[in-house]
């Protein structure tokens, strides 16, 4: 008889490093859920228990972050995409639906357009398409600058407290500990890794117009990271997209709000052919209104 964690913190070989990943239920065509950034695939256990009866559910520890050590390599974006290629080409998808969150967003929004034939799906979380200003460039140097004269401390304790919606911090505690916990269990080098890498992504607006697959976009109304805007400004260019909006919650809106986060994900799931017998994956018709999901 099989443990009930046998899925979990699994280890292969990907493009030169251990790529560490949760892989729980079946089905012919995965879900990949991608994290955000300085987070690990933790921050998506509630989705993978409550959508593995169902579906093939696969979380990933992106490069030098959770269990998937490497404190050698220059990271960015760019390599991260790849690196979601050379996973399904070593666990033998030809195609997946990709969620990715914040950095996991940049990252399927950089593979789906370097790769778009590998997608069955997309599912952008509280994420955005534009890359760096020169501004906002150079204040990532400044903090970078900082952290390595001081150590991460201080960014980390104001960073965790950024991604949260002020009812959360006030009224979930333990759940900001646990993410305070992964955020300061990253290394020096890979916290100003990462930030280098958010700095130097390419944007991936110009795209939009050619993504030709069922697009679902999820944002915390008081997301303070990656507004809403942004969010608004991705469903408007990708025909057929849908925009939820998820009241009371912030940048990591798939944890506070968890139900009404996997609300929308079964909703939108549901009406995708998850079996592999869709080979042309044809666009679906998809509803492209506002729907506001408060807290219970």
């Amino acid at each position: 008889m099989e443990t009930a964690n046998k899925g979990y913190n699994l280890s292969i070989p990907v493009n030169n490093f251990n790529l560490s990943y949760d892989d729980l239920g079946k089905g012919d065509i995965p879900i990949i859920f991608l994290h955000g950034f300085p987070f690990d695939k933790q921050m998506w256990k509630s989705q993978l228990e409550f959508l593995s009866d169902t579906y093939r559910v696969i979380a990933c520890d992106v490069r030098g972050f959770g269990k998937s050590s490497d404190e050698e390599t220059n990271l960015s974006i760019d390599l991260f995409g790849s690196d979601l290629i050379y996973f399904m080409d070593t666990l033998g998808f030809q195609r997946a639906v990709v969620c990715g969150l914040s950095m996991g967003g940049y990252i399927a929004l950089n593979a789906q357009a370097r790769f778009p034939e590998r997608f069955e799906a997309m599912i952008l979380a509280d994420t955005r398409c534009i890359y760096d200003s020169n501004e906002v460039k150079d204040k990532r140097m400044e903090v970078i600058k900082k952290i390595e004269a001081e150590g991460p401390n201080e960014f980390n304790e104001a960073f965790v407290k950024s991604v949260f919606h002020k009812d959360s911090l006030a009224e979930k505690k333990a759940l900001v500990q646990e993410l305070k916990d992964v955020v300061f269990g990253n290394s020096e080098r890979i916290i100003t890794e990462g930030l280098r890498a958010l700095s130097g992504r390419s944007e991936t607006c110009s795209s939009l117009a050619n993504v030709e697959i069922p697009t679902l976009i999820i944002c915390g109304k008081e997301d303070t990271v990656t507004p809403l805007d942004q969010s608004k400004t991705m469903h408007e260019a990708i025909e057929g997209s849908m925009l939820h909006i998820i009241e009371k919650a912030g940048h990591v809106s798939n944890l506070e709000q968890l139900e009404a986060f996997n609300s929308i994900l079964k909703e939108f799931l549901s009406g995708l052919p998850l079996d592999g017998s869709d080979e042309e994956s044809p666009k679906k018709a998809l509803d492209s209104e506002y729907y506001g999901h408060k807290s219970q």
